[in-house]
């Protein structure tokens, strides 16, 4: 299957199968370009023709449909790239639950972060229960352990989940103790027509995903690693008129 697919394909369209083994080499972009559409969807409010139009100003003509399906297969392969290199979590947690829309449907959206504002898990689940709040809490816990404070409101899951899961945190249910979480919602909360995009639980938790690392990243909760470019010549271009190993030289500064 190429990476381009025409708009009146776009519903037989299946998702590429996006495991460890996928590789950018498979596609017929360049990593630059795929990675460009997907940081673009990730950090800013816009739409996939959008991005379909940025690129197309820069001479690079691909579908929105393609775009998406970079999205859904990158993201996660993205995040967990980047985990080594994150930040340890903090010891306190502000957990709150709010909604987000996406195809007519109100979806609920739990999310967590610690007291540098760090995002520590998401997810985005039909129902506010018991069950949805148990596997949220589950991801965090095995990854980071157990906090010694969490802080949520007064919502009737919550308060179970915390204290068959985490007995030994100190739960503080105050008013206004949960400010930090609430506030950080309007990250998220700001692109509601994009997330409308997003019909299902599954492609909605991978981009709030991607979102909450491209927030975390623009917090400076990664110790990031810049590489010196290595410069490569390609044999084939250079077997004829090559040019001279003064030619290749850098240019001192003047």
């Amino acid at each position: 299957m190429t990476d381009w697919v025409s708009s009146s394909e776009r519903v037989e369209v299946k998702l590429r199968n996006c495991d460890e083994s996928s590789s950018l080499a498979w596609y017929r972009f360049p990593p630059e370009v795929i990675m460009l559409a997907v940081r673009w969807y990730l950090s800013y409010g816009l739409f996939y023709r959008h991005i379909e139009e940025l690129l197309d100003e820069r001479g690079i003509e691909v579908d929105h449909v393609t775009i998406y399906r970079w999205v859904q297969c990158f993201t996660p392969l993205l995040t967990d790239t980047a985990r080594p290199p994150r930040h340890s979590v903090g010891d306190r947690w502000f957990v709150d639950e709010t909604y987000v829309k996406g195809a007519g449907v109100w979806r609920y959206m739990y999310r967590a972060v610690d007291q540098h504002s760090q995002v520590i898990g998401v997810y985005v689940s039909k129902r506010r229960n018991i069950g949805s709040a148990t596997t949220f809490f589950v991801r965090p816990l095995a990854a980071h352990g157990q906090p010694s404070e969490i802080k949520t409101d007064l919502a009737a899951p919550l308060l179970r989940v915390i204290d068959e899961l985490i007995p030994k945190a100190a739960h503080d249910t105050e008013q206004y103790a949960n400010n930090r979480i609430e506030n950080d919602h309007g990250r998220i909360e700001a692109r509601p027509r994009p997330m409308r995009c997003q019909r299902t639980e599954p492609s909605a938790s991978i981009v709030i995903r991607g979102h909450a690392f491209i927030q975390n990243l623009r917090r400076s909760h990664y110790k990031l690693v810049v590489q010196p470019v290595t410069t490569v010549y390609d044999t084939r271009q250079l077997s004829m008129n090559s040019p001279k190993r003064s030619d290749l030289a850098p240019t001192p500064l003047q």
